[in-house]
């Protein structure tokens, strides 16, 4: 338990920071994650510079206008991710 009475013992890892962190630079990470992906960050010189390029690209990407999807992609898109969700992990 931390000072706030949040379980932070289990230590985050790399893979599970990269999985988080469009939660995190949302500030959609509940108190205990948040605490325990900043400790990572602490620990871990290769997460904090990919978060920061990370930071980078979303600011980037962030002053283009959206254009809309023409419905043949986004059907052919759609059709692919359900082939590989239904695959399921590979090993």
């Amino acid at each position: 338990m931390d000072d706030h009475g949040l379980d932070t013992t289990e230590q985050m890892t790399c893979q599970e920071l990269v999985e988080l962190v469009t939660d995190h630079l949302e500030g959609a990470l509940d108190p205990c994650d948040e605490l325990r992906f900043d400790d990572h960050l602490r620990a871990c010189a290769h997460c904090v510079d990919y978060v920061e390029q990370i930071q980078v690209v979303v600011e980037a990407l962030g002053g283009l206008a959206e254009q809309p999807l023409p419905d043949d992609l986004r059907d052919r898109l759609i059709a692919s991710f359900r082939v590989w969700k239904r695959a399921g992990p590979r090993a």
